[in-house]
């Protein structure tokens, strides 16, 4: 009960911190920065887009990290498209970019750090990261943003280059906040034997 209540965490702190981001048209990285961008240009929610475009990585999550990694990730992104879908409860208002994109991103790397922490992720990018952390032992925090950094890029014919150059400073953000967690995320996210395979379940039971 006590790790669902920090996943429950991290994930509020996570979807407040993307809120932040689309109030200050910025997008983020990962999937979730992605489905900002496409929400900018399609009849569709941020929620639903982000739902959706997460559905290949679990498999990949699946059978690289296990099921019950996977199911806490599902929850998690489940979690965070309703919490934001109640943005049209929200008043109409805009954030300068780069207060947005500087407050957005340390709380959305707080977010995904408390996540991460808890055996849980927002799906993408996410899952390769951890992933990497645990078959390579690369930092969280630095292949998030190589990551995200493509995301930005790719999303500059939607928002504009100036937009895209304070979406580089979120993204730098949230990466430094992941990799300042590192040895944390370290510490719950090993395999249980030599393969990368099987279920979290000593990780997750710590």
């Amino acid at each position: 009960m006590k790790k669902v209540l920090w996943i429950i965490l991290g994930c509020t702190i996570a979807s407040i911190g993307v809120l932040i981001l689309r109030h200050s048209h910025v997008v983020t990285g990962g999937t979730a920065g992605l489905s900002l961008s496409l929400s900018y240009a399609l009849p569709l929610s941020f929620a639903v887009i982000f739902f959706l475009i997460n559905i290949p990585f679990y498999l990949f999550s699946f059978f690289q990290m296990g099921w019950k990694f996977t199911a806490t990730t599902i929850g998690s992104v489940s979690l965070l498209s309703l919490l934001t879908s109640l943005d049209h409860l929200l008043p109409s208002f805009t954030l300068p970019s780069l207060m947005g994109a500087v407050t957005g991103g340390l709380i959305a790397g707080l977010g995904l750090s408390i996540l991460f922490m808890n055996g849980a992720s927002l799906g993408g990018a996410n899952i390769l990261a951890l992933f990497a952390q645990r078959k390579f032992g690369w930092d969280p925090g630095k292949v998030n943003f190589s990551f995200d950094f493509l995301v930005v890029l790719s999303s500059m014919y939607s928002i504009g280059i100036s937009k895209g150059i304070f979406s580089v400073i979120s993204i730098a953000i949230t990466g430094f906040v992941i990799s300042y967690f590192k040895q944390k995320i370290a510490l719950h996210n090993q395999p249980t034997s030599a393969s990368v395979t099987q279920p979290l379940d000593n990780a997750l039971s710590k």
